[in-house]
């Protein structure tokens, strides 16, 4: 058997707010020097961590694709900045596109073969945002999973919950309205809610999911400041946010994947489809937002489209 390459780092990233050294952990898994576009990859939350997305490090083994993971800046092994908790203006998509940029110039992929982009849930937001600037390098896009806008994602999202039964619905409309989340009504709810639309496996959560759920669990500052209190309600600092009028801007190939019963409702990917010129979009049936951990069959049917769709060599039809 042979041995697959696996570097680990720490690349400096300085925020002039930041009196501190702050670092973006990163793994590589394949060679750089292959001459091959790596797939840098975006993982969501905001603050989940990379490692629910490992299964896409086979892009290295089955299709030459070396493949980069990063935690970014605020969880997991990355620096964490709790004192900026609840601070709005700090936590920002600016930011975090800082950082794929210091991310990109420090392993040096933007000359030569460059680099792809893919993007999952809140990865695919930024994604597209950092897309939409034509940045240097970037040969391809995928966009998992991700949301156009928080209008749609939330207009996506009450449709879901029109589909759940009355006594959840009531439940989760007096949580929000209480701001109280800990009854045992909501958390039946949201046990439902994740189980229908968020992945939809007998065994919720998957193995591959509890380290992302760890690491927001054990410092919520990047998700709660973000998103909120509720995976239902986008009312952090991402109220508001839209990449739908930048979507025009993106050049590279891109390809959009979302799953049938996801959370990241077709509402939500209409405007990737009609607005990015050279687009195609897939939506896998029967699955959920985590649609690569619900089944091994499924986990190698999108690891194929996405291979596909990175290494093939004519996009004229894209």
């Amino acid at each position: 058997m042979v041995e697959i390459p696996v570097q680990e780092g720490k690349v400096p990233f300085k925020i002039e707010s930041i009196n501190e050294p702050c670092f973006t952990y990163y793994k590589i898994i394949g060679d750089l020097s292959s001459g091959v576009p790596p797939v840098i990859v975006l993982h969501g939350g905001p603050g989940a961590g990379h490692e629910y997305l490992l299964a896409f490090a086979d892009l290295w083994r089955d299709y030459g694709l070396p493949v980069v993971f990063y935690d970014q800046i605020g969880c997991a092994s990355s620096t964490h900045l709790r004192q900026k908790a609840g601070d709005g203006s700090f936590w920002r998509e600016q930011l975090f596109q800082d950082e794929l940029d210091n991310l990109l110039d420090h392993l040096g992929v933007r000359e030569g073969p460059g680099f792809h982009l893919f993007g999952q849930s809140w990865g695919g937001m930024l994604g597209a945002a950092f897309a939409a600037r034509r940045p240097p390098g970037l040969r391809r896009l995928v966009l998992a999973s991700g949301l156009a806008s928080e209008e749609l994602a939330a207009r996506g999202v009450g449709l879901l919950r029109d589909q759940m039964p009355s006594d959840m619905q009531q439940a989760l409309n007096e949580a929000e309205e209480k701001g109280v989340y800990g009854s045992v009504g909501y958390k039946r709810a949201m046990d439902f809610y994740r189980r229908k639309y968020v992945c939809r496996v007998d065994a919720f959560p998957p193995v591959e999911l509890l380290p992302a759920l760890e690491h927001m669990g054990e410092d919520s500052t990047v998700y709660r400041t973000m998103y909120g209190p509720s995976s239902l309600r986008m009312i952090g600092s991402l109220k508001k946010w839209t990449v739908v009028p930048r979507l025009p801007d993106i050049t590279a190939p891109t390809l959009v994947y979302n799953g049938e019963f996801d959370t990241s409702h077709d509402v939500a990917q209409v405007p990737f489809f009609e607005l990015i010129p050279r687009v195609r979009w897939i939506t896998f049936s029967g699955s959920g937002h985590f649609c690569h951990l619900e089944s091994g069959e499924l986990r190698d049917r999108i690891l194929k489209v996405v291979g596909e769709f990175l290494t093939q060599k004519e996009i004229a039809d894209v």
